[in-house]
């Protein structure tokens, strides 16, 4: 009984293992989006104290709202391998002809989930209205709005606002009308962002062309390539390490290790957008195939053809002899 729940639960296991490796992207950037929520609310509730002065409310609220965002998207560029590769192969792209609407369009791609956590950072917010609040007041622009048709030292105590310090209970009131506003903006944030990722998705899958299954052959493919050649990589350098300290350590000689070349690494790296009329999915399958095709055109055996001339012993006529240099075979034709 107890081998059958232990051998179920290991079951239970591998299927949930199996999804999340089947859909670890979208999950993490689900992850990631659910915790950067947590992280603004805590900071609005905790951190964030409006100054409520004039000269402060809007540069502090300002800060507050901007720069996460902006180091979580560059952490989330950093982190990425793709972002890494796009970022070191664009000066050398730039002068290789490609084409600058599909790579505007890798680059998309790569810094899509980037974005999602600043996003996230910005919406939530500006639907807890907090952040908002706290720079309208010190906005003199909105000021001059608000203020319309109220009392001349409306200006003056709208800074307070936030702090519910406004003597006048009419420039108070203003608090409703500021954190409607923010919650307005949050949504139509949402909103635009999600219809930005619609028109994305239409206008690249428009682009790309072919039909739908061929271009999710090549996101299957992709994803399945960048996760084997993490695995491989971190293999082989794994055991590249461990020969070389036991080579350290026993005095003997390394075996050989077939490590690419730098214009191997660079040619991988670089960007490589679908094609559905192209015979190759990736620049690493391009690679691949074309150091095959080379080592076969310079190999001894490679079905070198040597046309030669020579005069026929019974006449004179000439004899065109094809040479084959396979496998030191040579085979002649008369013509």
């Amino acid at each position: 009984m107890a081998t059958t729940s232990w051998g179920s639960a290991i079951a239970r296991f591998g299927t949930v293992l199996a999804t999340y490796l089947k859909h670890h992207s979208k999950l993490g950037c689900g992850l990631a989006s659910l915790l950067t929520a947590s992280g603004e609310l805590i900071f609005s509730t905790v951190v964030f104290q409006c100054p409520c002065s004039a000269a402060w409310n809007l540069p502090y609220s300002l800060v507050f709202l901007l720069l996460p965002a902006l180091v979580f998207y560059l952490l989330g560029c950093v982190l990425r391998t793709r972002s890494l590769c796009l970022l070191c192969s664009c000066c050398r792209t730039r002068n290789a002809g490609i084409n600058r609407c599909d790579l505007c369009d890798e680059c998309c791609r790569v810094s899509g989930p980037a974005v999602v956590s600043s996003v996230t950072w910005v919406a939530v917010a500006l639907l807890g209205g907090a952040v908002y609040e706290c720079c309208a007041s010190g906005s003199t622009f909105k000021a001059d709005r608000l203020c319309v048709g109220r009392n001349s030292s409306c200006a003056a105590q709208l800074p307070l606002v936030p702090c519910r310090q406004a003597q006048d209970p009419l420039v108070q009131d203003l608090q409703k009308v500021l954190r409607a506003e923010s919650q307005v903006v949050g949504w139509s944030l949402i909103a635009a962002v999600i219809l930005l990722f619609l028109i994305f998705t239409r206008v690249s899958h428009h682009r790309a062309g072919g039909s739908v299954l061929q271009l999710k052959f090549w996101k299957i493919y992709s994803e399945e390539e960048h996760q084997c050649l993490r695995t491989q990589v971190t293999e082989r350098a794994t055991k590249l390490a461990d020969e070389n300290v036991r080579c350290f350590f026993e005095g003997s000689r390394p075996t050989g290790c077939n490590i690419p070349s730098k214009e191997d690494w660079q040619e991988i790296s670089s960007p490589y957008p679908f094609n559905p009329e192209d015979e190759y999915l990736s620049a690493l399958h391009r690679s691949v195939n074309e150091i095959q095709n080379r080592r076969t055109m310079n190999s001894p055996s490679g079905g070198e053809v040597v046309l030669r001339s020579v005069s026929s012993p019974s006449g004179g006529e000439v004899v065109r002899t094809l040479c084959f240099d396979l496998s030191n075979v040579e085979a002649t034709d008369e013509l």
